[in-house]
Formats: C-alpha cells, sequence, structure tokens
C-alpha cells in the first residue's frame, strides 16, 4: 500500500442552536461530528457515503478548513516529507500548504460567482497563492482548460452562459489549478444529467492518473462509488460505522446499515429481483442521540448490549472495519456475516 497522505484522528465538529423558541433559551450543542479515524494514502480514492445528514459534507468541509473543527487532528504528509497538523496551521504556513487541498463543490450553479469570467474563476487561486506573471498565469488557465475539456476560447465568458456540466468542468479546473495532491470532491455530480454524471466520472479518473490526485468523493450514489472509489467509509449519524476496500463492502458488508444502503441501490437487470431492506422508525435526532449504538433503533439485529454500549470500529480482516456488536460476534465466533 502507498503511503499515507492525510491521517485524520477523533475530529469532530459541533454546532449551537436555539433549544427552544424563547428568545432567551439557552442553546444546544449538536455533535455533527463524533471522533472521526482514518488514514488516506496517496493516488486513492476513499468515498465517503451515507444518508442526508449523516455529516458527510460537513467532514469533508473541515478536512479544506471551509469549516472549522470543534477537536481533533488531521495530519498532513507534504510533498518534501514533512508532517504537519493541517487544521493548525495559520498565516505563511498556512498559506504554504492550502493549495495542496482543494474542494470541488456540490452544486455547479452557485459555487461560480456570475459577476466573474471563466478565467478570473479558474485563475484566482493561483493569483491568491503565487507569484507569477501574467504570461505564466495565462499559460497555466489554458493547459488546465484544455486538460478538462473547456473551449479556450470560452474564457472570456460568464458561468451563466454554460451548461450544468460545462460548469462542473470549469469547478474542476479551478480545484486544478494550483496543483493539488489532494481534492475533496462533495456531491461533484449529483446536480447532473445522468449522460453527462459518465462524462465527470470519467474525466475525474483520467485526471488522477495523469497527475496523480487523490480524491476524497462524497456521494449518496452507491453504483458510482462502487466504479470510482478503491475504499468507502459509510457514515451514520456523524459517525464511521464502516471502512473497507470497495470490493469487499458491496460484496460481503459487516453493518447492518451499509447491508440497508446496498439493497437500495437499483438493479440494472430486470429479470433479477432484489431484495429490499426496509429500515423502520425515524432517522435518530442528532440533538438527543440514543443511547449506545445510535443505529439500534432501526436495527434488525439489536441485542441489550447495542442499547447500552456504543461500538467502536473493530477489525473484520484484510482492511475491513465495522462498529457493530453483532458483526463483532459473528467475528469472534468465525462465522461468516449474513
Amino acid at each position: 500500500m502507498s503511503k499515507p497522505i492525510l491521517q485524520v484522528s477523533r475530529l469532530s465538529k459541533n454546532f449551537r442552536v436555539k433549544s427552544d423558541k424563547k428568545l432567551f433559551g439557552k442553546p444546544t450543542e449538536i455533535r455533527v461530528l463524533s471522533d472521526i479515524s482514518f488514514e488516506l494514502y496517496e493516488g486513492e480514492t476513499l468515498s465517503i457515503v451515507g444518508e442526508s445528514g449523516c455529516g458527510k459534507t460537513t467532514l469533508g468541509r473541515c478536512l479544506v478548513r471551509v469549516m472549522d473543527a470543534s477537536s481533533g487532528e488531521v495530519v498532513y504528509h507534504a510533498d518534501g516529507g514533512e508532517q504537519v497538523d493541517y487544521l493548525k496551521l495559520r498565516g505563511k504556513q498556512y498559506k504554504k500548504y492550502r493549495p495542496d487541498i482543494q474542494m470541488i463543490f456540490q452544486d455547479p450553479y452557485s459555487s461560480l460567482s456570475p459577476r466573474m469570467s471563466v478565467y478570473d474563476i479558474i485563475s484566482e487561486p493561483l493569483l491568491a497563492s503565487f507569484k507569477l506573471s501574467r504570461a505564466e498565469v495565462d499559460e497555466k488557465v489554458t493547459e488546465i482548460a484544455q486538460k478538462t475539456g473547456l473551449n479556450v476560447s470560452y474564457l472570456r465568458r460568464y458561468p451563466h452562459a454554460f451548461s450544468g456540466g460545462q460548469r462542473q468542468r470549469i469547478a474542476i479546473a479551478r480545484s486544478l489549478i494550483s496543483n493539488p495532491r489532494l481534492i475533496v470532491c462533495d456531491e461533484a455530480v449529483s446536480a447532473l444529467d445522468v449522460s453527462i454524471k459518465a462524462q465527470i466520472i470519467n474525466l475525474l479518473k483520467d485526471l488522477q492518473e495523469q497527475l496523480k490526485i487523490t480524491y476524497i468523493f462524497i456521494s449518496h450514489d452507491l453504483s458510482i462509488v462502487q466504479n470510482i472509489s478503491d475504499r468507502v467509509a459509510v457514515m451514520h449519524l456523524g459517525k464511521i460505522v464502516e471502512l473497507a476496500p470497495v470490493e469487499s463492502l458491496f460484496a460481503q458488508p459487516k453493518h447492518p446499515y451499509t447491508e440497508a444502503l446496498l439493497s437500495a441501490v437499483p438493479e440494472p437487470d430486470p429479470m433479477r429481483k432484489k431484495e429490499r431492506i426496509i429500515l423502520e422508525g425515524e432517522v435518530p435526532n442528532p440533538a438527543h442521540p440514543p443511547s449506545g449504538c445510535h443505529f439500534h433503533p432501526r436495527c434488525a439485529y439489536r441485542t441489550d448490549a447495542c442499547m447500552k454500549q456504543e461500538p467502536e470500529l473493530q477489525a473484520m480482516g484484510d482492511g475491513h472495519y465495522a462498529a457493530c456488536h453483532y458483526a463483532s460476534e459473528l467475528q469472534l465466533r468465525g462465522v461468516a456475516y449474513e
């Protein structure tokens, strides 16, 4: 396995919200991310999946520092061999490493300024991070535009003149212009038509191969995740409940929540019937999460231990990890998960 580029340790994010409608009511703290830990390896694509509201986007934004984490550590292994806590960088140190980690946002309509030309949008990260001549900026913008499939003659146009797929290519070009090592793709294709999705996914894979980029790919579309990922992290209510190589996760999920998510993936062959797992009950309130395992109110395999003790992420073999008492018990007994 290649060396790590990012080591995330016990990352948490809390939001303070009003607990009631009273003017002077005390705010409630909601833990949106809870002790997230994982390693990201150079050149791989780690996908993060889960229901809406599970904390996927918040995690991505905290890693890029669009949003400040409440606690935790993110160790970045720089190209020169240095190891720095990316969350604690300030001033010149932060400016030195900031170009290395970029983000592609979900909505290609709201993430591009309507008052800036495509050229200005793409060149802005260069001008903010490096001292380059006008000719050097022109050269790099033209090069990146060509790599992302943009017509160079359209660089002086504004975002409103482009389709959704073309706008996302502009967003990708903007993220690539500073020559990053890691890109967080936050639902980068969810707002696009099916045919355009395939083009953008193929573009991302080609760019990864050409430029040796590492991706964190945030998505709720498991069919795309299966196609693009090396490993997958499944999130539920702010925690990673399963982390595994993509083949292992799709072939034999260890967590009941993952099992239910995979059962919802449409089957392209109409002759093959697929048994859908319907989760009963409501998604727990993050302001008042259930005791023990947060998934136990909707889990068919729950036991007394699930209601009392929160499970830790445990190794299940071959790089597969799961936070589930039921899966851990089967592992100890040497019984295959069904």
